[in-house]
């Protein structure tokens, strides 16, 4: 109902309604940001993860802060789960938020910033210190319209005044990014990339990258990393984190101590079952992320044993993003042995569309794919079909604590489903 609405509404109106909310919460509250030192991590991928390990250095080194992500809430040692079906809250729920946080005592703010949320004007009246650039690749397309749109509306996040800028050198988009004004920038790479710029005062150097079944390892400047987290990817998303680290006044040396000890994401390439195959829960929902993941587990350590991979999947957002489903097919076919398709959050459109929609990709695959509408049984299927050393990848939702059907929200957990299903088989 609300976006036939919205088609007949005139789009200066709504731009003026989702500008007045946050500007009325700012004023209820009493401007809470001026009192924090605001960080806005936004990208097509790695926002969550960067949230979780920047929140997590800067409250190890002795920082009182606070957090938004799509998992969770956080207001020094108190968190609770993002149970709103959306990554950046809108309207007052953010000037509430960090007026709570400020009264708490926290200085410190980490927050996830959308392109639909700036779309929406969710990120004004907020001032911030810090915007972070993880990665651009092609996501909510039907939603902004073009590539190029959803790109901008990234930029003009960027383009608001704040202090420091971090970015991601090896993205093809990082120059303009670094185009954006800001007093002082900090890059990141894993691959040396050079970009000149007059404000760049720091340019952070991932080496020697090492991958195991344990996590990833890298050096900077001698000091050695060694975090529990799996995929290349994350070595950038530690990158991010460290950069902000470093222009909070967290040297790279203590950096270290401190991630090194990081226990990971929930639902991000996270080990669930490890013998006698492994088990693997992650968030993955873009074309982009899936390859990320598959590639990954390619090369871990569990797959030495010529193990197969097998991948419980079906495309999240229903009534959006029709586009990605083929391509999702696509890439399954191209990296896994098993395809099993399943329900992530089909809303109110036909499940049933929604999987012959990524089963058109799927191409020259050899054996029968199970189209499994009930994602527990589809969980269940997979675990059940695995032998010795085969890898079990669970992708779409991740740690999410709902699942959203015609019906309505309904509470869940991949992770606690895996666990129960296993239990069944293996009791």
């Amino acid at each position: 109902m609300k976006s036939i609405i919205k088609k007949f509404i005139p789009k200066k109106v709504l731009s003026w309604y989702h500008m007045m909310w946050p500007f009325l919460g700012a004023l209820i509250y009493r401007y809470p940001s001026k009192k924090l030192k605001v960080i806005g991590i936004t990208g097509t991928n790695g926002k969550t993860t960067t949230t979780h390990l920047a929140s997590y250095l800067l409250e190890q080194s002795g920082i009182e802060v606070a957090s938004v992500s799509s998992l969770r809430f956080k207001i020094g040692k108190k968190e609770w789960d993002n149970k709103l079906k959306m990554t950046m809250p809108g309207r007052m729920k953010l000037q509430k938020f960090m007026r709570q946080a400020v009264n708490a005592g926290c200085t410190h703010l980490v927050m996830e910033v959308t392109s639909e949320g700036v779309k929406q004007n969710r990120h004004r009246f907020i001032k911030f210190d810090t915007a972070v650039f993880t990665n651009l690749t092609k996501e909510h397309i039907e939603n902004h319209g073009n590539f190029e749109n959803y790109k901008k509306a990234k930029g003009r996040f960027f383009s608001i005044q704040h202090r420091l800028s971090i970015v991601n050198f090896d993205d093809n988009h990082a120059e303009y990014f670094l185009g954006f004004s800001a007093k002082e920038k900090i890059g990141y790479t894993t691959k040396d990339a050079l970009i000149a710029d007059n404000a760049l005062i720091k340019i952070i150097s991932a080496e020697n990258i090492k991958h195991s079944s344990t996590g990833i390892s890298f050096d900077i400047e001698g000091s050695k990393f060694s975090i529990p987290m799996l995929g290349s990817f994350n070595i950038d998303n530690s990158l991010a984190a460290i950069g902000i680290g470093l222009g909070h006044g967290i040297s790279i040396e203590k950096a270290a101590d401190i991630l090194n000890n990081f226990e990971g994401v929930p639902g991000r390439m996270e080990v669930i079952i490890d013998k006698p195959y492994t088990v693997i829960a992650d968030y993955a929902h873009t074309p982009d992320a899936l390859i990320k993941v598959y590639k990954t587990i390619e090369n871990i350590n569990t797959r030495e044993g010529g193990g197969k991979m097998i991948c419980v999947l079906g495309s999240a957002g229903g009534g959006r993003d029709k586009w990605k489903r083929p391509e999702i097919g696509k890439i399954a076919s191209e990296y896994c042995d098993q395809i099993i398709l399943t329900d992530e959050d089909p809303y109110t459109e036909d499940p049933k569309q929604i999987l012959q929609d990524i089963e058109s990709g799927i191409l020259n695959f050899g054996s029968k794919i199970p189209k499994i509408l009930d994602r527990r049984d589809a969980i269940h299927k997979g675990l059940e079909l695995a032998k010795k050393d085969d890898v079990v990848i669970v992708t779409g939702k991740g740690a999410e604590p709902l699942m959203v059907t015609a019906s309505g929200s309904i509470p869940w957990d991949d992770r606690e489903v895996i666990k129960e299903e296993y239990t069944k088989l293996y009791k």
